[in-house]
């Protein structure tokens, strides 16, 4: 299979999506997108890392040693390094802040950020399981200036292959965190 979209997520969360130490992603959505409002225009793509906007206070304390990490390893510019994609498995549209703070455990990102997000222009957010791939090879993009700006979705220059990707989690362990978000998130679904 041949990608060629790619959501961009500052890079500490692309790293705890790489270790499996977070398997979901919350989305509010870019200024520059239409309507202002994330959309998921498509159900598999490359995970493109941002150093923009990531800052230690947008992240728990226990998160620090990644953005230590990704930190360190930031390739030059204009490099863009493209290791990861991922499957949606699943969208769920928050409407209050009570389903945002549930999934506190499968992410990073600071109680803080959660509530300044959530609250930006039109209370909400969304939360996207992801099945996500470690490709076979790392491939070095070019950060070309018109993927710049608040905008979740980039079309690459060209299509990269996934073929030999592996998965992060194993089938089971993914199929077990797929059931205890949807059991937080749909309290009244049968087991």
């Amino acid at each position: 299979m041949m990608l060629q979209h790619a959501l961009k997520e500052w890079a500490v969360i692309c790293q705890a999506l790489a270790e499996g130490k977070q398997s979901l992603i919350l989305r509010k959505g870019g200024i520059e997108e239409s309507g202002e409002e994330f959309r998921l225009e498509h159900t598999r793509f490359w995970l493109y890392p941002t150093y923009v906007h990531q800052q230690e206070s947008g992240i728990k304390p226990a998160a620090r040693p990644f953005l230590q990490e990704v930190e360190t390893q930031r390739p030059p510019d204009p490099v863009v390094r493209l290791s990861l994609f991922a499957e949606a498995a699943g969208v769920y549209v928050l409407h209050d802040i009570v389903g945002a703070m549930l999934l506190s455990p499968f992410h990073l990102w600071s109680d803080e950020t959660i509530h300044s997000r959530f609250a930006y222009r039109q209370p909400g957010l969304y939360a996207i399981v992801l099945r996500v791939f470690r490709s076979r090879e790392v491939f070095e993009v070019p950060n070309d200036p018109s993927y710049a700006g608040c905008r979740s979705w980039v079309t690459l220059d060209r299509d990269l292959p996934t073929e030999g990707a592996t998965p992060v989690l194993s089938d089971g362990e993914f199929q077990d965190l797929v059931r205890r978000i949807e059991r937080l998130l749909k309290p009244t679904a049968l087991a």
